[in-house]
């Protein structure tokens, strides 16, 4: 027991009033209600249930130790909580019916223990990412469609006190003098926090959330975002050791797809992931996982992705992963790919296969050092083998548009195949883009050898094959 209930006997542990009192504060619930036509299914309650949730709430802080309570497990503070707000609404005399007086228990828990008015989102495993602007305005994308929620803060002090919550369990902060913060939740979900002055209206929340189970190469086959014979010509690709770069716009399924072409690693290869947000799920047993790390409030201690990819060649890696490839490391890691760790993968932004070839120059460039650009694209051609291109289409869907093989230079141009392209038929009446993945007709591709060396020649011949027909 962490505090006194309403109406019973002895001594109560109480917290500090004013400790209590700024905790009221920041989680007092909305008293508005909700607009119309949101996209949450569940009925909108009453100006009088927002009312009763507001006295039910101020009654329970005036009850509980927040000290205790804060020491305890979730589940069991959930279960106290429940307890003292079921004697609160008997002893009160409220009259609520059971699905109103269960919603107000879970939205008071969500309050106190969790992420407020964002815990039924975070809950919900359809739901890719959580846009709040503001304390009154939150968006989610679900089946790659932007839709406006009901959900509701109370200001936005509230919601700053959500997005400190957030980022001080990875030990970050945000505030005025520090108003950018990059951090995860315990799911492994990404969080951008970006705060006023430089937010205008209000702390902006953007959160990406991922699937509870890692999908497989199988599901992306079911939702058609790559073919049958697509995929295992994707799964040789990722067990015989090529390099890969895969390339996409915001939201096209980047990592959803690194993590699939990871899962056809060897279990006994030596796997280190750098991130700036660790987001990457795999399986393997041999995996080291490295983070990046912004500077402290001293401008001091920052270790960027450059610092991680160097580190990584002092640990004996076999493959080295990179979320995402933003800058200088760009050069390293194309070093790693090209210097005995045959499987490494990095993800970056671009449009196309041959703008992903462009980006990785331009990050070389950009990253100081001082080489001729023939020089830059022998070493890309050196290392990259396959560039995969993943796209979101404008009806949501997402698809692999291009599987496409570096093959060497000609005077000072790249040259690139396409092993398989994705074309667009039409639309149904529905708005559904139609379209089917095709192979060009290329028998033999470069690391023809190298699938030989792996015994997979055959298979990815016969994938080939079942491509073009």
């Amino acid at each position: 027991m962490f505090g006194k209930r309403a109406e019973t006997t002895g001594t109560a542990l109480k917290a500090p009033p004013e400790v209590e009192k700024e905790i009221a504060k920041s989680m007092e619930p909305t008293a508005a209600p909700r607009p119309e036509g949101s996209s949450n299914n569940r009925s909108e309650p009453s100006e009088e249930y927002y009312e009763t949730k507001a006295t039910i709430f101020n009654a329970l802080f005036e009850t509980i130790d927040v000290t205790a309570l804060a020491g305890m497990q979730p589940d069991k503070a959930r279960d106290e909580i429940r307890t003292i707000v079921d004697e609160i609404i008997a002893i009160r005399n409220v009259r609520l019916s059971v699905a109103e007086q269960n919603q107000l228990i879970t939205e008071i828990c969500d309050d106190i223990l969790g992420y407020g008015p964002l815990e039924p989102l975070l809950a919900r495993d359809d739901i890719a990412d959580i846009m709040v602007n503001g304390a009154r305005h939150v968006f989610i994308e679900t089946g790659g469609k932007m839709q406006k929620t009901n959900i509701r803060f109370r200001d936005n002090t509230q919601l700053m006190n959500i997005c400190q919550r957030i980022v001080s369990q990875v030990g970050r902060r945000v505030d005025e003098a520090s108003p950018i913060c990059d951090a995860r939740l315990l799911d492994g979900s990404r969080v951008n926090v970006i705060a006023p002055p430089l937010a205008i209206d209000g702390p902006a929340l953007t959160i990406r959330k991922f699937k509870k189970d890692s999908l497989r190469l199988a599901d992306l086959v079911n939702f058609k975002s790559i073919s049958p014979a697509g995929a295992r010509v994707l799964e040789i690709i990722g067990a015989c050791q090529c390099n890969i770069i895969i390339s996409g716009g915001t939201g096209s399924g980047k990592t959803t797809l690194l993590n699939c072409l990871t899962s056809f690693i060897h279990p006994d290869e030596r796997i280190i992931t750098c991130e700036d947000s660790a987001e990457l799920q795999l399986q393997q047993p041999h995996v080291v996982r490295l983070e990046t790390r912004p500077p402290n409030l001293e401008g001091k201690g920052k270790v960027t992705m450059t610092d991680l990819v160097k580190n990584c060649l002092r640990m004996r890696p076999e493959r080295i992963i990179v979320g995402e490839v933003r800058g200088p490391e760009a050069f390293d890691l194309l070093q790693a790919m090209n210097t005995g760790h045959d499987g490494s993968m990095g993800t970056l932004h671009a449009n196309s296969p041959r703008e992903a070839l462009s980006r990785v120059e331009s990050m070389i460039t950009m990253g100081g050092f001082s080489l001729p650009a023939k020089t830059i694209r022998e070493m890309i051609t050196g290392s990259v083998d396959i560039i995969v291109q993943a796209a979101r289409l404008r009806d949501g869907s997402r698809r692999i548009t291009h599987i496409t093989e570096v093959i060497g230079m000609e005077g000072e141009v790249i040259v690139t195949q396409d092993l398989l392209t994705y074309e667009m038929d039409g639309e149904d009446a529905n708005g559904n883009i139609i379209g089917e993945h095709k192979s060009t007709g290329i028998a033999r591709p470069v690391f023809w050898d190298r699938a030989r060396y792996f015994n997979l020649e055959r298979e990815l011949a016969q994938a080939l094959e079942e491509a073009g027909s």
